[in-house]
């Protein structure tokens, strides 16, 4: 088939409102996640240094701030952040907020 097809809702999240989208559109070189969260939410402080994966983060609705590296980095919707494998990154909500991730090596 030429193409895939999903609805984020139809994926079950992980870690709160994560929900990975790589093995439901069948994508071997790409991560496409969704997240979807309430105000005060706080993700997990990571890198992705020993898969090489750089992400773009999409603020698709909300506020949220994102600290890479130790820096604050404040987002508003329809804000994306670029983020080397390398680098520690967190993100905070400060209102509901909507982000579709993308990643690749």
């Amino acid at each position: 088939m030429a193409h895939s097809l999903v609805n984020y809702d139809d994926v079950d999240p992980v870690g709160g409102g994560l929900h990975f989208l790589r093995d439901s559109l069948d994508c071997s070189n790409l991560g496409v996640s969704v997240l979807d969260v309430e105000a005060g939410w706080s993700g997990k402080a990571h890198d992705h240094a020993d898969d090489g994966e750089e992400e773009v983060y999409v603020l698709v609705e909300g506020e949220a701030t994102a600290t890479v590296e130790g820096e604050a980095v404040s987002m508003s919707a329809g804000d994306a952040l670029r983020v080397d494998p390398a680098a520690t990154r967190r993100i905070d909500a400060e209102t509901d907020s909507l982000f579709v991730v993308a990643g690749a090596p």
